[in-house]
């Protein structure tokens, strides 16, 4: 046949599919008919097959058929799509079969006492329809597929899945994945009430627990989770249960990117992020929209992993302008790209600029009547600052701060807000003393000026910001391992991109001027945890893909502080929020200068740029044996409970 005369027959087939209910009964309706009569063949031979038959028989013929279709259509048999039959229909249909067979049987031989029906007739009879049924739909499968190969050429092999959730985003998913390769074989829901229902002909088989014994039982190779609006701990606990299967474990988009149109055919890998057991917070969404919209806003680090969140979260307020500045021309290209292609009504002014120029961005903000800043612009990877360029860290990170402080504070900005980190909590590293000198320039201007409100927003690390440990962790997966991890009880707070930015809007809303504003972090999460977790969730074993301790690196610590408990800091009207209280800044004319001195970009060595920023962050306390010694007596977490132990602390910020 030729191309011209395959897509006429796949045309045909494609206008039948609205009415594959209908003519799904009229097909299995004509076979159970002619299993009535290869039945009655088989039994009475040629010659008798016809002629010994009760004068009755076609009206009961005509019963069997109508009895068989009304239970076809109570176990929604029409609904099913032919082209993927799998195990799961064959297992429907037995028992469709079996079940009216059973029905006509007892009906016709001792209650109607229909004697000249034969016996063996009713027995073979669901038997012979049910071979019938199973053999058209295989063949038709096979029809379609060899049609679709000669359009499309041969196509992969279908993969067997099951999909965890049986709502309306299973039944979504459901509709675009068979066609993408797929096979859905069954659903899991833990609503007792959906316990044998059917979602787009697909059949809810068990609760989520039992995933790894139902897809060893129906050959699935796959599972996707349909839950989009579950989040927090009942999420977690899904996938903790699904992973116990060992099967490679994927999920739709969330309930957020479905709202923006997202299809929900398009799965992806379960993220770390999916798997913190965090419920979402509530925001005060006026008074960020009052904070920052139809305001001109600026970013500083706009490229980089938080920036270009921030950019995207602001833009949901409708602010008159965003003004996004890096240094970094591929980041800022692709922080800018995405936002205009994502918010295509935005009016967005993309700069290069080095925020440390402090005449260049007073002279940027007067242009572009910048109301609102937020100073996400810092080298924040530890070791490689920490070894070889102490120096230029404090000039960036402090340098640049003062800078954009300066013109801030020059322009009458409305609000500042300084992107900090738990790391400045009693440093032991490099990076954490610059950020924690970086609050003391936000301290500085805010006693300095009353006109700008200056404040610094605290939180530990981003899952997935650039440098972080999960790319790494894919990374190192996808190449076979094995995982390296420094220590196996390295504890880190963590926090997604998206949350960790929305709680910096609500700071920005909420703080006063001269405030250190606390993200509380939820339970800390042991590395080697989330390493073993995403092992098995690429569909792996710690056999095939071990782990690999390499050692503490310069400057880390076994686990970091956050300041955020009731005996540190003050509570905020957002639970999310703490407020920590600051110990005031002494010598603010000296340490202003020595500001100044820093865009002059001194020569320092090594020694000298840690002997500075003891001079003013006098907690830096950088040593050997740092990164494993407790702070304030608090002992590090055991391993058997990493998320129970929180240091303690005074009542100031260090």
């Amino acid at each position: 046949m030729t191309p011209q005369g395959w897509k006429a027959l796949d045309s045909a087939l494609a206008r039948l599919r609205p009415h594959r209910g209908l003519v799904s009964l009229l097909i299995d309706g004509s076979i159970i008919w002619l299993a009535w009569q290869a039945t009655h063949l088989f039994r009475m031979g040629f010659d008798r097959w016809l002629s010994a038959r009760a004068a009755y028989d076609p009206i009961v013929a005509l019963a069997v058929v109508a009895a068989y279709l009304i239970i076809f259509r109570a176990l929604r048999l029409p609904t099913s799509v032919w082209r993927f039959t799998g195990f799961v229909d064959i297992q429907r249909l037995a028992l469709a079969c079996l079940t009216a067979g059973l029905f006509c049987g007892l009906l016709i031989s001792p209650l109607l006492q229909l004697s000249k029906v034969p016996r063996a007739v009713l027995a073979l009879h669901p038997f012979v329809s049910l071979m019938g049924v199973c053999l058209v739909r295989l063949l038709y499968r096979m029809w379609v597929e060899h049609v679709q190969s000669r359009l499309h050429g041969p196509r992969e092999p279908l993969r067997p899945a099951l999909v965890l959730g049986a709502g309306e985003a299973a039944k979504r998913l459901i509709a675009g994945i068979q066609g993408q390769g797929w096979q859905v074989l069954g659903l899991l829901d833990d609503d007792p009430a959906k316990r044998g229902a059917r979602v787009a002909g697909i059949p809810v088989v068990a609760p989520c627990a039992r995933a790894a014994e139902v897809a060893q039982r129906l050959g699935a190779t796959h599972l996707i989770l349909a839950m989009p609006s579950v989040q927090g701990t009942a999420r977690r606990r899904i996938i903790e249960q699904a992973s116990a299967s060992g099967l490679p474990l994927l999920t739709v988009p969330s309930a957020q990117q479905l709202e923006q149109g997202t299809r929900a055919s398009r799965v992806r890998d379960i993220e770390p992020e999916d798997l913190l057991g965090r419920e979402p917070v509530a925001l005060d969404e006026t008074g960020i929209g009052h904070t920052l919209g139809g305001k001109c806003v600026l970013i500083s680090g706009a490229g980089g992993s938080i920036g270009a969140e921030l950019a995207l979260q602001i833009a949901r307020f409708k602010p008159a302008r965003l003004v996004l500045v890096d240094r970094a021309e591929f980041a800022l290209y692709g922080a800018d790209l995405r936002l205009r292609e994502l918010h295509p009504g935005l009016a967005v002014t993309s700069l290069l600029r080095d925020v440390s120029d402090a005449a260049a961005m007073t002279r940027t903000m007067q242009e572009q009547a910048v109301q609102v800043v937020f100073h996400a612009a810092a080298y924040k990877h530890v070791p490689l600052v920490e070894v070889g360029n102490a120096a230029e860290a404090v000039v960036n990170n402090v340098g640049s701060t003062w800078a954009l402080a300066q013109a801030a504070a020059q322009c009458g900005i409305e609000r500042f807000v300084l992107i900090s980190s738990d790391k400045a909590v009693n440093p032991t590293n490099v990076m954490g003393a610059t950020k924690r000198a970086s609050e003391l320039v936000i301290s500085h201007w805010a006693a300095a000026t009353t006109k700008t409100r200056f404040m610094a927003v605290r939180f530990g690390n981003v899952l997935g910001s650039s440098g972080s440990v999960i790319p790494r962790f894919k990374e190192q997966i996808a190449n076979g391992g094995p995982v390296t991890v420094t220590h196996p009880e390295v504890i880190r707070y963590f926090m997604t991109i998206p949350e960790a930015c929305r709680l910096v809007l609500q700071a920005a809303a909420l703080g006063e001027s001269g405030q250190v504003l606390v993200l509380d972090m939820g339970e800390p999460v042991r590395i080697e945890d989330l390493a073993r977790t995403m092992i098995r969730l690429s569909g792996h074993t710690p056999q095939e893909i071990p782990i690999v301790h390499t050692g503490l690196r310069p400057g880390e610590k076994l686990y970091e502080e956050l300041l955020a408990d009731s005996e540190s800091t003050l509570p905020t009207p957002i639970e999310a929020l703490r407020l920590a209280r600051l110990a005031p800044l002494e010598a603010h004319a000296e340490f202003g200068a020595w500001c100044e001195s820093l865009l002059l970009n001194p020569r320092w060595t090594e020694a000298q740029a840690r002997e500075e920023l003891r001079r003013w962050v006098p907690e830096f306390k950088p040593s050997d044996d740092a990164a494993l010694r407790p702070t304030h007596g608090s002992p590090p977490p055991g391993p058997g409970h990493p998320a129970t132990t929180r240091p303690r602390h005074d009542d100031t910020v260090r």
